[in-house]
């Protein structure tokens, strides 16, 4: 019985599609290959290699959540291709670009809009993910008051919802939003 594998796309569609460029993706391509020798990368092979970088905490569910924003054609795995034009995104991308990555990471349900429990369901995985013992101590309610005082920012015209126009326009005017973004830039 044979495995099935998966074949990326060429390489010059990938350099066409990315900010990367030939050797870095053959540099990528070999990583995940490495990590993932099917070509595909199921959700609990993800949260396992993603669980590595935060041992201090439990990453799992913020791992769930980066996976589905990884997963774009929604079929329970990330091909090289599908996190290579992420990653792309992520380090390489505009402003608008990271930030329509980071509003598609927050909008759990896919449904065009990021409600108040989506955001405190990412805010609570991504401090459980940092862990107890940070300093300073975080307490237990300090997701909620984190995404009251951002909702209250974004959702503009009080209908309950954050558009994908009011979390653009709201980042865009944080000072320490935009700072964030930029840290990450030539990582590779």
């Amino acid at each position: 019985m044979s495995t099935v594998r998966h074949q990326p796309e060429g390489l010059d569609q990938l350099q066409a599609q990315t900010k990367f460029t030939r050797k870095e993706l053959q540099s990528l391509y070999r990583g995940f290959k490495n990590e993932c020798p099917s070509g595909l990368v199921d959700e609990e092979t993800f949260k396992s290699i993603y669980s590595q970088f935060f041992p201090q905490g439990d990453a799992t569910t913020y791992a769930h959540f980066l996976f589905n924003a990884f997963d774009i054609d929604r079929n329970g795995s990330i091909r090289f291709e599908d996190f290579v034009i992420g990653l792309s995104v992520l380090l390489r991308g505009s402003v608008t670009e990271k930030l329509n990555w980071a509003f598609n990471l927050y909008d759990i349900n896919k449904d065009g809009y990021i409600t108040k429990e989506e955001m405190l369901a990412i805010m609570k995985s991504i401090y459980d993910m940092m862990g107890r013992y940070t300093y300073p101590c975080v307490r237990d309610e300090a997701p909620s008051e984190h995404v009251d005082k951002f909702f209250q920012k974004m959702d503009r015209n009080r209908d309950g919802v954050v558009t994908i126009e009011e979390f653009i326009e709201t980042c865009q005017k944080d000072e320490n939003i935009m700072n964030s973004m930029q840290l990450f830039e030539n990582v590779i």
